[in-house]
């Protein structure tokens, strides 16, 4: 069966400008003494940088180390971009320049070892409640007659002691605003609490916990 290639103006012109950062990066580098494979491994480095630090933001709800090195690499990116359009005599690159570029490995070395091996908080699992006792079996009982004592007053029932709150960690609590700003773009309407529950994976507590801190 025949397979056609939609051609999407997005992608197109994002391998445009990847392959035109490149480039800079590459030029820049070269200009800064890095020759040879030397320099077409900062390009590299940038833009694995950029997407780890991307992936970062989307699968995680504290993302504000991902959009730090985001930047710092999208810097180093947009940097190189503006020094090769004619604004830097590449044939005299300044020593603070090169003196950047020659440290670039270490930099992004780090970000990507924090990106990958700084751990998340996992969202706090409530305890499972106390399985109910099975009802004991009735002792027989001798039929006992009695005279009949006035009837008492009804009695009126006790007040209801409100449940405790339940305790919603901030990063879950973050992550749900976000999952509901996003539906709510999308849809139009307010998420209500059973979708909430569906998107997060949580118990009903939780759930209904998150929906009334977000109204």
């Amino acid at each position: 069966m025949s397979r056609t290639i939609r051609l999407d103006a997005v992608l197109i012109q994002a391998v445009i400008a990847g392959a035109l950062s490149f480039s800079h990066l590459h030029d820049l580098a070269e200009a800064a003494g890095q020759d040879g494979w030397k320099a077409w491994a900062y390009p590299i480095s940038v833009d694995l940088l950029l997407v780890a630090a991307w992936r970062r933001m989307r699968t995680h709800a504290d993302n504000r180390a991902a959009w730090s090195w985001f930047v710092i690499a999208l810097a180093a990116s947009l940097g190189a971009n503006i020094a090769t359009a004619g604004l830097l005599d590449l044939g005299h690159v300044p020593a603070w320049l090169r003196i950047l570029v020659a440290g670039w490995p270490a930099l992004a070395f780090l970000g990507g070892t924090l990106l990958a091996h700084t751990p998340t908080a996992a969202p706090a699992e409530p305890e499972p409640a106390p399985a109910p006792m099975p009802p004991a079996d009735p002792e027989p009982t001798a039929e006992v007659t009695v005279e009949r004592a006035p009837e008492a007053a009804p009695e009126l029932p006790p007040t209801a002691i409100p449940a405790a709150p339940v305790a919603v960690p901030p990063a879950l609590l973050d992550h749900a605003r976000k999952v509901a700003d996003t539906h709510q773009a999308t849809t139009g309407s307010r998420i209500d609490p059973d979708t909430l529950r569906a998107r997060l994976g949580v118990p009903g507590p939780i759930a209904d916990a998150i929906a009334v801190q977000l109204n």
